[in-house]
């Protein structure tokens, strides 16, 4: 199995690639994690546009036959145990999954559809390099779970 992180912004704060990176390099062997980072559209325009111009980018970058997470604010909340256990669906259905951060302005609405799960990281509004590393912590912590490794206490 293996996890892609699409997000829009490719010039993050180096406190953001090193959280990320420490994360994504904890992972096991068999669930790594990769990152694209897509430029941003231009803004000045209508928050439509620039949305449907991330969007575009966004659908490009996802593999075919993955399963697309898009995170949002308002999507579904759940806790750790629960991303451990549809990891373990996932992985068992054999398919590699996208989680998608979208930019300043969210996720185009056509992202969102296509998604398999809408997920919501918190209700709190988060910057986007945050929820990176956030993302990542949470991806590594879950697959602790999975392979019994003291990272994760309750």
């Amino acid at each position: 199995m293996r996890f892609l992180v699409v997000a829009v912004g490719h010039r993050m704060p180096a406190w953001v690639d090193a959280g990320f990176s420490e994360y994504a390099g904890r992972m096991p062997r068999d669930a790594r994690v990769g990152l694209v980072a897509l430029k941003p559209a231009l803004r000045g325009g209508p928050v439509k546009r620039v949305l449907e111009t991330e969007g575009k980018r966004i659908l490009a970058a996802l593999p075919a036959g993955c399963v697309r997470v898009a995170l949002d604010e308002r999507g579904a909340l759940f806790d750790t145990m629960a991303l451990a256990r549809r990891i373990a669906r996932w992985r068992e259905g054999g398919r590699d999954v996208a989680f998608v951060v979208g930019g300043a302005d969210g996720l185009a609405e056509e992202v969102k559809r296509s998604a398999d799960l809408v997920w919501s990281l918190s209700p709190l509004t988060l910057p986007h390099g945050l929820a990176r590393v956030a993302l990542a912590e949470q991806l590594y912590r879950a697959m602790s779970i999975l392979h019994n490794h003291p990272y994760h206490r309750e």
